[in-house]
């Protein structure tokens, strides 16, 4: 897709993105708001950060209560070697004919901070739940209400035969930061 009226008032008006900037945000902060082929997505103001004195291991299938602090603050120092989860600032809603895929930003890639690549399925809605590592070692700062991922969106010429809706997916319209759910009911 390429960045023209005809795109950005599609995503305005299918709601894909709330709240929507029709444009790229840059002066004195880290940019947000529409791109050449995507949207530069920002971080809430909401982290969910490690406590490693409190675990041993943290199990994918089973994270135990207290090994993660919630925090809310404007920003958020990531200690050397670590990492924290956040969430999108903005709620997003895909369309059955569209795959997204949230990449980092180079800004932070430049410090040592690695945004995971997670892909936005056809017809999933909610706030994205974003892991940001720091691979420097020292610590690195986190805006919130600040760039963190550009989204890129890829149209498909015909809609997908099964959708994230269409599965009932477990992080189906999820409202805050969502660890790891595994169950039997889902993969």
């Amino acid at each position: 897709m390429v960045k023209n009226d005809v795109w950005i008032r599609n995503m305005s008006e299918k709601g894909m993105i709330e709240p929507f900037n029709a444009d790229q945000v840059r002066k004195g902060v880290i940019s947000s708001g529409i791109g050449s082929y995507g949207y530069d997505m920002r971080i809430a103001d909401e982290f969910r950060v490690l406590r490693p004195e409190r675990v041993a291991l943290i199990d994918p299938k089973k994270v135990e209560e207290g090994t993660f602090e919630d925090l809310k603050t404007d920003f958020f120092d990531i200690p050397a070697n670590s990492y924290v989860i956040c969430r999108s600032f903005e709620y997003f809603r895909i369309p059955r004919e569209t795959l997204a895929i949230c990449f980092g930003k180079s800004t932070y890639a430049r410090s040592g901070v690695i945004v995971n690549v997670t892909p936005l399925e056809p017809e999933w809605e909610g706030y994205i739940t974003i892991a940001v590592s720091n691979t420097a070692p020292v610590p690195v700062r986190l805006y919130a209400n600040e760039g963190i991922g550009q989204v890129v969106f890829l149209g498909a010429d015909e809609v997908c035969r099964v959708s994230y809706a269409d599965k009932k997916g477990k992080y189906q319209a999820q409202k805050g930061i969502v660890m790891s759910k595994v169950d039997e009911k889902h993969s």
